[in-house]
């Protein structure tokens, strides 16, 4: 088996960051350039909703049809033309309608991560899977925070526009890199047929930690990405703050996930990391809108980065685990699809009940779900060694 080579591999997450930085850097301004725009809160809900939706519907076929071509070159160009083009759509087209088509385009080119992630980690032999898998989701991490960085200093400055003409040019360059891209030898066969290919979703191990995925990538959304930002501007939080708070967690998630590759975390495993994690990611949603010092708030955005940096690293390797190559990209659109539900729904909720009820008592349900993910894993793991006797 040839394993990919260090220019490869160099290429690929250069592509990588350059491809997350133009697919995030206007979305921390996105819904106040529309609310500026007067478009509707409700239009503003569906354009939002638009990413999530087109990730849901494309990535299971994206994956059969990428092992059922057993190559990823294409659907990975594929991806970063299609980032390019929607931030082209948002500038050409800056009102609602524009920006609904763009995210469409937008949550096309997400579901290719799919094959940015197999390609990856097929450079490495199985026992350095958990590895490949944080180090991926690291550049994944970084390109997203380069991306907050630079929305942060530059939107009041240069507008919506110019981050979008940033976005494009990066996607452009994401391109240009990924061109020399190669599979590797043995992706180069078909895997069988597509109906043979799905079997795989079925794979008991695969639905429980695209499950557990769902819950942290919903809790995600739904906090960091969302109400916590809203419980900030309630406190009377600038602007400069609560961009601060997103870089905060940012450099968290791509500081944790350069750690979970560590030997120590290694040694740990994932029985260990998962539930703690979980735990953790619990206490944050309880925190949050219980304490009301904003320097207190911002320390504690660490909680979720920590989550994506090593929690999500280790729920997709665990995932992949026992999976065959022939079927993985399948099984990744499949992992990636269902924490994609929980992407767009779990933020839905949680709307709904902070309408209905509290703030407080939104987080609480969170931190509650949170609580329950950790305890299927401590239960799946007590299991797991317990049959292993």
């Amino acid at each position: 088996m040839g394993y990919g080579t260090k220019k490869q591999q160099g290429l690929l997450l250069t592509a990588v960051v350059l491809f997350w930085f133009a697919q995030y850097v206007y979305i921390p301004f996105q819904t106040t350039y529309l609310t500026a725009r007067e478009v509707s809160e409700a239009y503003i809900g569906g354009i939002l909703g638009a990413y999530g939706i087109a990730q849901l519907v494309m990535r299971i076929p994206v994956g059969v049809m990428a092992d059922s071509i057993g190559r990823h070159r294409g659907f990975i160009l594929a991806g970063t033309i299609a980032a390019g083009l929607a931030s082209v759509i948002r500038i050409n087209m800056p009102g609602g309608n524009g920006f609904f088509i763009a995210n469409l385009f937008s949550g096309f080119a997400s579901a290719m991560w799919i094959s940015f992630m197999v390609l990856y980690t097929g450079f490495f032999p199985a026992a350095e899977q958990q590895k490949a898998t944080s180090r991926i989701i690291l550049f994944n991490n970084l390109g997203i925070l380069l991306g907050f960085i630079s929305s942060t200093y530059l939107y009041k400055i240069f507008g919506m526009s110019f981050l979008c003409l940033l976005s494009t040019f990066s996607a452009f360059a994401g391109t240009i890199i990924s061109l020399p891209l190669c599979d590797s030898k043995e992706k180069q066969h078909p895997a069988g047929s597509p109906l043979k290919t799905l079997k795989v979703c079925l794979n008991k191990r695969l639905i429980l930690f695209a499950c557990l995925a769902l819950i942290q990538q919903g809790i995600q959304m739904s906090t960091t990405m969302s109400f916590t930002i809203q419980i900030l501007k309630d406190l009377g939080a600038s602007s400069i703050l609560i961009g601060l708070s997103s870089i905060i967690y940012m450099l968290s998630a791509v500081g944790f996930s350069g750690l979970a590759s560590f030997s120590w975390f290694s040694k740990k495993g994932p029985a260990f990391l998962i539930p703690v994690v979980f735990t953790l990611l619990a206490v944050y949603c309880f925190l949050i809108p219980t304490i009301r010092p904003v320097p207190i708030l911002l320390f504690l955005q660490i909680l979720p980065g920590l989550a994506t940096g090593i929690l999500f690293s280790y729920l997709t390797s665990e995932a992949m685990k026992g999976i065959a190559p022939g079927v993985k990209s399948t099984a990744m659109g499949f992992y990636q699809a269902v924490y994609a539900i929980g992407m767009t729904l779990v933020p839905v909720f949680t709307g709904n009940f902070v309408h209905m009820f509290s703030m407080k008592s939104a987080y609480f349900i969170l931190a509650g779900f949170a609580f329950m993910g950790s305890m299927i894993a401590v239960c799946y793991y007590h299991m797991t060694a317990l049959t292993s006797e």
